[in-house]
């Protein structure tokens, strides 16, 4: 359980900075990134295996790369959820998902 909320909070410290680091993402405190980390866990659980699923053939013909499109719309996608979380645009929620991925995997944490 402690490693779960570890986690979380670290999640949640993730997209924060995230937050800091790219334009046109904002985050309105700590309470909506932990809400948000929340809202990206349960739409990458629940809704993206889905998507992944019904897009398979299109991402198989762009070699993987339609994949990142997945991930940026589950991004935005959370970011429509979750109050005090927003994205200004596609560019940002892809780079923004991105950068998100790269920083929970040297964080050691899932997406």
């Amino acid at each position: 359980m402690l490693a779960w909320i570890f986690n979380w909070v670290v999640s949640a410290l993730a997209v924060m900075l995230v937050a800091y680091i790219i334009p046109g993402i904002h985050v309105d405190g700590f309470m909506a990134a932990l809400i948000a980390a929340v809202m990206m866990a349960v739409v990458n659980t629940l809704i993206a295996p889905i998507v992944g699923l019904l897009a398979l053939p299109v991402t198989i013909v762009t070699l993987g790369l339609f994949g990142w499109i997945i991930n940026a719309a589950m991004f935005g996608l959370a970011a429509y959820l979750v109050p005090g979380f927003s994205v200004d645009g596609f560019l940002p929620a892809l780079i923004g998902s991105a950068v998100l991925a790269i920083v929970n995997g040297v964080l050691g944490l899932k997406k």
